[in-house]
């Protein structure tokens, strides 16, 4: 697990950012799901996917503590023009695409935002974000559906 850990952090940290919304909170979920991972490094069976588990622990350590919160500051998000994240393109027209995109994937009620970042941001199969999620696959099926037309019905020009 320790050597696994280095390597899947930055995935982790971007799905913690997503959940979060803010790189302070972000940063505080990746770290908790880590320190959680070792202290429970006895519960991880060897030879199986520990991206997978780590997600899975990190979800859990995101909903305990919007339980636990009294107030809930925009469901846990911010805008994403609040949020600084890199864009690796080139053209200044793919990166307001790419940020109406997030947006547009922020807006999405908790359930399919989940499900559209494991299984199109971090391409895990239907299957695999069904058992991270606790959910049966055509839940998954039917959240990334509506997710999807959501989505669609925000950029109309963009489906051609």
């Amino acid at each position: 697990m320790r050597e696994g850990l280095p390597a899947l952090y930055p995935r982790l940290w971007r799905f913690a950012l997503m959940l979060s919304g803010s790189r302070v909170a972000a940063d505080d979920l990746a770290q908790k799901a880590c320190t959680r991972a070792l202290e429970n490094a006895g519960k991880f069976e060897a030879g199986t996917h520990l991206d997978r588990w780590m997600f899975t622990l990190t979800r859990r350590i995101w909903l305990n503590e919007l339980r636990s919160e009294a107030v809930r500051r925009g469901n846990g998000l911010v805008p994403v023009e609040e949020v600084e994240i890199a864009a690796n393109s080139a053209s200044s027209e793919a990166n307001i695409f790419t940020g109406e995109v997030f947006n547009a994937i922020r807006n999405l009620p908790e359930s399919q935002r989940e499900t559209v970042l494991l299984v199109y941001v971090e391409g895990y199969a239907y299957k695999d974000a069904a058992q991270m999620l606790e959910i049966p696959i055509g839940t998954v099926m039917s959240r990334l559906a509506a997710a999807r037309k959501s989505i669609a019905q925000k950029f109309p020009d963009e489906r051609a």
